[in-house]
């Protein structure tokens, strides 16, 4: 059973955003087909090319929603041969968000709240409602049901790009940590073995804690969450401070990379599914400037040592 008329200029309007300009109606009635001339009037009166599809029944119904696709489904509400509103929540328990319309003779102040607890989204009175309110009804109910996949397209994207994030945050730090693994190879091995050594893969995933102080892991984890947070702007003199500590304990750049590593892959980790990409970023930039004020201040002690400073004496004392 199909009718409907072409478009007309009211589809272009604001209120007709998003909606389909050909719609696939289903109707699930009962034998007396309560609000059939509600649906036949709106083939009849909307403004877009309406496609009516008629079964009787709830098995019939569900049986046509299994097996093909609407735009909306119109539910008669007869009870005990057909209960629309049992219908409509079996329908969303099953996960699906199809626009349903209840169609029923008792006055929406009845059932118009429990059709909506059901999960309706909307339901008319066939004996007050007129043919412009069902047109009305249904085209909000399709916009939100395309608003709800929607969402759900963007939620489903954002998910996957903090994955991504995520995943890409942890191939730089196993990347980092093979590079800290071939260093010390190559410091350990005789130069002649060099060559027939192979980049490491099972080694990526030992998270040991470095051979420091607990004192000083916890100061570093404290340093790069405040990093993460604020920058280096108001971090300056924290970092000149570390690097002196560091420097103090002997700490090679290459101990202060293993530090920085086991530090901030734990703290990826307490991040769940929220972003990593600013966090991963932050912390490079923390390294990179923390290694810098390790060089200069190993570089300032040597210059001491080569140089050391020498005691002057005034002139008349020298002899």
């Amino acid at each position: 059973m199909g009718a409907g008329l072409k478009p007309s200029d009211i589809t272009k309007g604001p209120s007709w955003q998003g909606v389909p300009l050909q719609w696939r109606v289903l109707y699930i009635c009962d034998r007396q087909r309560t609000g059939g001339w509600l649906v036949e009037g709106l083939a009849g009166e909307a403004p877009v090319e309406i496609e009516i599809h008629e079964a009787t029944g709830s098995v019939s119904g569900l049986a046509r929603l299994r097996d093909e696709v609407f735009e909306a489904i119109f539910i008669a509400h007869a009870p005990p041969e057909l209960d629309a509103i049992e219908l409509v929540a079996g329908y969303r328990t099953g996960g699906t968000d199809d626009p349903l319309i209840v169609l029923g003779r008792p006055s929406e102040q009845e059932l118009a709240v429990a059709c909506y607890e059901a999960g309706a989204d909307a339901y008319l009175c066939v004996s007050t409602a007129t043919t412009q309110a069902l047109i009305w009804a249904t085209v909000r109910a399709v916009q939100r049901c395309q608003l709800l996949r929607q969402n759900r397209r963007f939620v489903q994207a954002e998910r996957q790009r903090v994955q991504r994030e995520r995943e890409e945050a942890f191939r730089i730090l196993q990347h980092q940590k093979a590079v800290l693994r071939e260093l010390e190879r190559l410091s350990r091995r005789p130069r002649q073995t060099v060559e027939a050594i192979s980049p490491l893969s099972s080694d990526l995933a030992d998270d040991d804690p470095p051979q420091v102080p607990q004192t000083l892991i916890v100061h570093y984890r404290e340093l790069l969450r405040a990093y993460v947070i604020m920058g280096s702007g108001h971090l300056g003199s924290e970092l000149r401070h570390l690097a002196e500590v560091f420097a103090t304990a002997g700490l090679s750049a290459r101990e202060v990379m293993q530090l920085h590593l086991y530090v901030t892959a734990d703290l990826l980790k307490g991040l769940g599914s929220r972003s990593t990409r600013h966090v991963i970023t932050r912390a490079d930039l923390l390294v990179i400037e923390i290694l810098l004020q390790l060089a200069e201040v190993y570089r300032a002690r040597y210059r001491e040592m080569v140089r050391p400073p020498v005691q002057l004496f005034f002139r008349g004392l020298e002899e």
